[in-house]
C-alpha cells in the first residue's frame, strides 16, 4: 500500500463526516477525476458516484474505496482534486495537519516549539544606553574647548564602566587638567 493510499485510509472517516463536502463539491471532485483522468474514473463509474439518490457521505465513502483499489496514482489525483476544489477541507485533513506539524513529512513526531527570549530588559534600558553613547560622542566631538567642564563630565561617566574604559576616560580627564 502506497503513501497516498494509507493517507486516504486515515482521512476517509474525516472526509465522510465533514459537512463542508456537500453534493456539489463531491460532484466537482468526481468530474475532475473523470474528465482529466478517465483511466482513474470512467464515465460509467462517475455516473454511479454522482447518483443523487444515494447520500453524499455514502457516495464519498464508495468513491474513496474505489480509488484505493485503483492504486497510488488514483489516490494522489483525488488529493489534487480535493485541493483544487475544496481547499479549506484539504488543509484541515488529519494527515495534512500532522504533516504540517512534523519535522519530517514521513514521520509524525510533533515539533517542540520553544520561545527564546533574547533579553529580558525593557526598551528604556536600551534608550538609556543609547543616550549615554550619544552624550559621550557629543563630548568627544565638541572637545573641551567648546564645552566647559567636559573633562569633569568624562570623569563622572567613567564611574559605571568596565576597568579598561574607566582607565581611558580617567587618563583623558587627568591629561586635560595638566594643560
Amino acid at each position: 500500500m502506497g503513501f497516498f493510499q494509507k493517507q486516504l485510509t486515515e482521512d476517509s472517516a474525516f472526509l465522510r463526516a465533514d459537512r463542508r463536502l456537500d453534493t456539489e463539491l463531491v460532484d466537482k471532485v468526481i468530474l475532475q477525476l473523470n474528465r482529466i483522468y478517465p483511466q482513474i474514473l470512467t464515465d460509467k463509474e462517475a455516473t454511479k458516484f454522482r447518483n443523487l439518490d444515494v447520500p453524499t457521505s455514502v457516495r464519498l465513502g464508495e468513491l474513496i474505496t474505489h480509488l484505493q483499489r485503483k492504486g497510488e496514482e488514483a489516490c494522489r489525483e483525488f488529493y489534487r482534486a480535493l485541493h483544487l476544489h475544496v481547499e479549506e477541507v484539504y488543509y484541515s485533513l488529519p494527515t495534512r495537519l500532522r504533516l504540517r506539524d512534523s519535522l519530517d513529512p514521513l514521520t509524525y513526531a510533533p515539533i517542540n516549539k520553544q520561545r527564546y527570549v533574547m533579553n529580558d530588559r525593557s526598551p528604556l534600558f536600551f534608550l538609556g544606553c543609547f543616550g549615554i553613547a550619544v552624550g559621550m560622542a557629543l563630548l568627544y566631538y565638541y572637545s573641551e574647548a567648546k564645552v566647559t567642564g567636559g573633562s569633569q563630565a568624562l570623569g563622572m561617566a567613567a564611574l559605571g564602566l568596565k576597568k579598561k574604559a574607566e582607565e581611558v576616560l580617567i587618563w583623558y580627564t587627568e591629561e586635560s587638567f595638566m594643560k
